[in-house]
């Protein structure tokens, strides 16, 4: 069986989503590890929500010609919705018409590669609440969006324990956090 991550990026308060990409904290090495992991990737299948899809495919049209949207473009990509319809406009998607958490279960047994998340806010959520998410990868953006902020990155999950595994510091200023997250049968507090 196979493992998944879950690479989500946020800010300081937990949202998102703001009103400028990387809330404008983009640096050299933040664009170095969003090229190898995200657009390159590292031998993983990357699995979208149909939001993340079609915002993503958008960009790869209008930037056609950037190597970034190129590699991505070239990349296997499994696109898990209910709401899209076959055959996916982008080359080398593929259309998993189901929910997610039948989807993930099912291609953690069956993929030869281990798979990758980037954004997909609301497909990720269900996930790590079913724990099928092995590595949850965090990028800590400096800035709070209290009055600009939407799509809180994890609004609604259950209690879920964190084993940090990795952290590093992007462009002196951007956390980077990974941890393996555990779904806790109760509460935290909650009598046994």
């Amino acid at each position: 069986m196979t493992y998944y991550t879950a690479d989500l990026f946020m800010s300081l308060d937990g949202f998102g989503t703001g009103p400028v990409g990387y809330w404008g904290k983009e640096g050299p090495e933040l664009s170095a590890e969003r090229r190898r992991v995200f657009f390159e990737g590292q031998g993983e299948t990357l699995v979208l929500g149909a939001n993340t899809y079609r915002a993503m495919e958008g960009f790869a049209a209008e930037a056609a010609d950037n190597p970034d949207f190129q590699a991505l473009t070239a990349r296997t990509k499994l696109v898990v919705s209910r709401t899209l319809k076959a055959p996916l406009s982008w080359p080398n998607s593929t259309l998993i018409a189901e929910d997610a958490v039948t989807a993930v279960t099912r291609l953690k047994q069956e993929s030869p590669v281990p798979l990758r998340s980037h954004g997909s806010i609301s497909m990720n959520r269900a996930l790590l609440a079913a724990g099928l998410v092995d590595r949850l990868e965090i990028l800590v953006f400096p800035v709070i969006t209290g009055a600009s902020g939407s799509d809180p990155i994890l609004a609604g999950l259950p209690d879920i324990d964190l084993e940090l595994v990795d952290s590093r510091l992007l462009d002196g200023r951007i956390q980077h956090l990974a941890y393996v997250p555990t779904v806790l049968p109760q509460p935290l507090g909650a009598a046994s």
